[in-house]
């Protein structure tokens, strides 16, 4: 897919907590749970699952989201 400026900006307006439930309705149906889900989202933000709720109830964007996350330095390694 390729991203366009628009596409972009859309989706940093987007809140997490939108998009959360599928995120874990996805993992689920590959046969893996909710606390498998919030290890891969520590390690890759640094929020743990309290600071993870906190920004579920306050209905951050994806840009705040990950404009206040600490992204681990290995992300690069990430490849699917």
């Amino acid at each position: 897919m390729k991203s366009t400026n628009s596409h972009d900006d859309r989706i940093a307006k987007m809140t997490f907590a939108s998009v959360y439930p599928h995120y874990v309705t996805k993992v689920e149906k590959k046969g893996r749970t909710k606390e498998e889900l919030h290890q891969v989202i520590e390690w890759l933000t640094g929020y743990d699952e309290k600071k993870l709720h906190k920004l579920i109830e306050e209905k951050v964007t994806f840009e705040t989201f990950f404009k206040n996350a600490s992204i681990n330095p290995n992300t690069h390694l990430i490849t699917g």
